[in-house]
């Protein structure tokens, strides 16, 4: 924007400079740059020598090289009570996520013992807990039950599954190495604010069946083929039903089983009223934090000794002891599925991806630490990559589990081995104590966990800032709730993709009028004391001039004259002589810019009107003179500040106010 001294002088207008010629090479090496490498990724190299250049090298693929070195006891003393804290959370968190990608319980738990290892190698981000996450459980789920039925075909399914998780990483990775990691920004904030939210409602519905006991349930995701299922469920079979309340019964509410329903309910009271402490008094966060495994144990413990499995409460049953398995050999690399595994991967993969950074960049603002985004996905894409090979499914950055180490201390990404190792031990040696565990409890705890991501004081602020922000939001939040997640996803991507091509179409122009008392030239709208000139109209566009939008400039510049002649005429008053187009907001500008400009040059020939530019910067100034236009506008008619090209063409104007 121009900056111009409040103080008015007679000095002549300064001439717009015109910037010396860049080689060719230059222009297109610098441009590159900027694109790719805007955050210069190779400064740490320069003056170093080759040996050096090789340690840096392997210490920006594996950044525990570099932290490790300075790494000691009192470090070690927070990561392994961060480490510890979030295992208790992530064991139950991973065999009920698991179920939600149609998985068996153990195949959660191996994406929370390799993935995580991998990261602690590569990632760049201290604080954030690697494991699976809900919503891409269910999308990947969901996606992958729509090629394959889980019950029907349950090893071809798990091989689709680890065919979307390579795929998954070797976008992630891709996305890093070539440095685009700038396409994972094109999902919009509210749009991720609306799709976490409908599906944390989506994920909490698909719970009803462990939480009522429904044996028989919808595949769809679709709160009114969920509700059906429900209601449909309740009033199926009435005859069956036994109102005993002793234990040596069946409590059976047609299909619906009371001992599972009191069980689910009271543990999910229990667990929102642990995550209530922890939310108010911070210091109290590990209640929160352990609330889930004392859930598990409570529930486990009382199933046993009550024999409630035999009455219709359901349970995990068995769950493989055990380290993961390679599954190399089970991965499509060639057939039908193989192209279903690349889409279903791509997707799953760029829904993590987001997640993942987004809460990378949360944590390390909180810190004051940097984070490299490409560095990222490529960890990401690594972890993902080796989770694909050893029987896991695609793992990502886990926001709950993340607050949760972030608030236990963690120093480094050394809670996540901790966590590892906890996870291996249980693979190993606990697994069995698992098998009475209740399909309730799994469904209370993921209940509770995905509330969390309903952030509706987040849409209250996107209605107050941006309405379009909150169509967006709005979008993929009913997109999720009452089509599917896929669509869900759709609609949040084309939404903000309607609102960038929107904005870069139809970009804002402002009618511009002089602050009394200075020779600064603002938007009449924001300052309605602005004083108009006599003759002269004068437009500010706020926005690059490229073949998408130039038009639309030229055809608004246009109609701001009619319209104001209109208004002068209706008032007596003499037409517009002179319209200055303020240019300091025009980035660039393409040969459809300039064509439009020689356009609106002529059009405003035949209404005797003359064509003024002020501020053109040195991109656009470069091009003006490239094209010839400047002659064609005239040299005099450019000038560096709008005060100036009002004191040129009405000196009075700009000595009376």
């Amino acid at each position: 924007m121009e900056t111009e001294n409040l103080s008015y002088s007679h000095h002549p207008p300064y001439k717009v400079g015109v910037p010396p010629k860049q080689k060719l090479w230059k222009e297109f090496s610098t441009t590159l740059k900027e694109t790719f490498f805007s955050d210069d990724p190779l400064r740490t190299f320069k003056d170093q020598s080759g040996s050096r250049k090789f340690i840096l090298g392997v210490q920006a693929v594996f950044p525990i090289l570099e932290w490790g070195r300075s790494y000691n006891l009192a470090k070690f003393k927070g990561d392994l009570i961060a480490g510890l804290t979030i295992a208790s959370l992530c064991i139950p968190q991973d065999i009920g996520y698991a179920k939600l990608a149609n998985l068996a319980p153990q195949y959660g738990l191996y994406s929370s013992f390799v993935p995580p290892l991998v990261y602690a190698f590569m990632g760049s981000s201290r604080d954030i807990a690697i494991g699976p996450v809900a919503v891409v459980s269910l999308l990947l789920g969901t996606l992958l039950q729509n090629e394959i039925d889980p019950v029907k075909n349950p090893f071809e399914y798990r091989r689709l599954a680890f065919t979307a998780t390579f795929f998954a990483g070797i976008t992630q990775a891709t996305l890093g190495i070539l440095r685009l990691g700038f396409l994972i920004d094109f999902l919009s904030h509210a749009a991720i604010v609306g799709f976490m939210a409908g599906a944390a409602i989506t994920i909490a519905l698909q719970q009803l069946k462990g939480f009522l006991g429904i044996k028989k349930f919808t595949k769809n995701t679709d709160i009114i083929s969920v509700m059906q299922s429900v209601f449909g469920s309740a009033h199926h079979g009435v005859s069956s039903l036994s109102l005993s309340l002793s234990l040596s019964h069946d409590i059976v509410f047609s299909q619906w089983n009371l001992p599972t329903i009191l069980i689910g309910a009271t543990f999910l009271v229990f667990l929102l009223l642990a995550k209530y402490i922890g939310k108010k008094k911070k210091k109290l966060f590990w209640i929160a934090a352990i609330a889930p495994l004392i859930s598990v144990i409570l529930s486990t413990f009382f199933v046993y000794i009550t024999h409630a499995d035999k009455k219709g409460v359901q349970i995990v049953k068995h769950i493989e002891k055990g380290i993961n398995r390679p599954s190399v050999d089970e991965i499509y690399f060639t057939g039908d599925y193989l192209l279903k595994g690349v889409k279903i991967g791509i997707v799953a993969g760029m829904v993590a991806l987001t997640e993942a950074v987004a809460i990378g960049r949360t944590f390390a603002a909180m810190k004051d630490y940097q984070i490299d985004g490409n560095k990222e996905m490529i960890a990401l894409g690594a972890m993902n990559i080796a989770g694909s090979m050893t029987s896991c499914y695609v793992a990502t950055g886990s926001f709950s589990r993340s607050a949760v180490n972030f608030m236990a201390g963690c120093q480094t990404a050394v809670s996540n081995i901790v966590m590892s190792i906890v996870i291996l031990l249980t693979l190993l040696f606990i697994t069995p104590l698992f098998e009475y565990t209740p399909n309730a409890i799994l469904s209370s705890i993921i209940i509770s966990a995905v509330l969390g991501l309903i952030d509706y004081e987040a849409a209250i602020l996107i209605w107050k800032i941006d309405k379009f922000d909150f169509i967006a939001c709005m979008g993929a939040f009913f997109g999720v709730v009452f089509i599917s997640v896929e669509m869900g996803l759709l609609i949040a991507v084309s939404i903000s993709f309607a609102k960038l091509l929107l904005q870069v179409t139809r970009p804002r122009t402002a009618l511009l009028g002089k602050i009394p008392g200075s020779n600064v030239y603002r938007n009449i709208q924001q300052y309605p004391e602005a004083t108009k000139v006599p003759g002269v109209l004068i437009i500010r566009v706020d926005s690059a001039i490229y073949f998408s939008n130039s038009n639309y400039i030229r055809e608004r510049l246009l109609r701001w004259l009619t319209d104001e002649d209109e208004q002068l005429k209706a008032d007596g008053l003499p037409q517009i002589q002179f319209l200055i187009v303020e240019m300091s907001p025009v980035t660039d500008i393409d040969t459809s810019g300039i064509h439009a400009l020689e356009e609106l040059e002529k059009g405003l020939q035949k209404r005797s009107v003359q064509l003024v530019l002020a501020n053109p910067g040195p991109i656009v100034m470069d091009k003006l003179h490239a094209s010839k236009l400047t002659n064609v506008i005239g040299e005099d008619k450019i000038f560096l500040t709008v005060a100036d090209a009002v004191q040129t063409f009405s000196p009075k104007f700009a000595e009376e106010v």
